[in-house]
């Protein structure tokens, strides 16, 4: 799938001289020229990246990234000629994922926007709360640096418990992941498969419980704020 980055850029020439070199790099590109309503216009874009200057008439860049942080996780790559430590730190610290100065070699950009990419291509292969890490493609689980490899039921369950970590996950929302129905209602064997990821969590000496929640379903929790029936 073509990737989008989403220029963001007052200055004629160096807009387009980017869009060029993106362009033949075989990224499909969107401009905002107007910046007043930036932030909006690049979350409709749905971007893969943003590349951000930070010099933009009646409105900071520095305001643009913070929103958009705010708003959207998508990777933003600060592309400036503002070369002072505080202003790159300040950027790193609302939000910006990368902070080059102009002029910049096309291959730096490229090499960092490749980089950008591939973290988050990464980050949507995983899923992660403090202390445990879930590989969506192996269902290798990973407690403080102590991994073992999951059941491809279990590894279903673990990731919906993630995915909604301390929010209920009803009966018929595994029902769906494990079998592809709600129809199919199979309470003895979705038990047989809770309890073994339950045993599973136990001998990683995790600091999370699966709570089970009478006659709904269940939550991940941290210890302590169990709500087991």
């Amino acid at each position: 799938m073509v990737k989008k980055i989403v220029i963001v850029e007052d200055e004629l020439f160096m807009r387009e001289e980017l869009q060029y070199i993106l362009e033949n790099e075989g990224y499909d590109t969107f401009c905002i020229t107007k910046f007043s309503n930036a932030i909006d216009e690049i979350i409709s874009a749905s971007p893969s990246l943003v590349l951000l200057d930070l010099n933009l008439p009646g409105i900071s860049g520095f305001e643009i990234c913070k929103g958009l942080r705010n708003k959207s996780n998508v990777p933003i790559l600060v592309l400036t000629g503002r070369d002072q430590m505080k202003d790159e730190l300040h950027a790193l610290n609302i939000g910006a994922d990368e902070y080059i100065n102009k002029p910049c070699h096309k291959e730096r950009l490229l090499a960092r926007i490749t980089n950008l990419l591939r973290r988050l291509e990464d980050r949507t292969n995983f899923l992660e709360i403090k202390d445990i890490k879930l590989d969506l493609q192996t269902f290798t689980i990973n407690v403080k640096g102590k991994a073992t490899i999951l059941p491809e039921n279990q590894g279903k369950i673990m990731e919906l418990l993630l995915k909604n970590y301390q929010k209920l996950v009803t009966k018929e929302m595994l029902f769906e992941k494990l079998w592809g129905t709600t129809e199919y209602i199979d309470e003895n064997a979705l038990h047989v498969n809770m309890t073994r990821l339950k045993k599973s969590l136990h001998n990683l000496d995790t600091n999370y419980n699966i709570s089970t929640i009478r006659g709904k379903g269940y939550s991940l929790v941290p210890i302590g704020d169990n709500k087991n029936d």
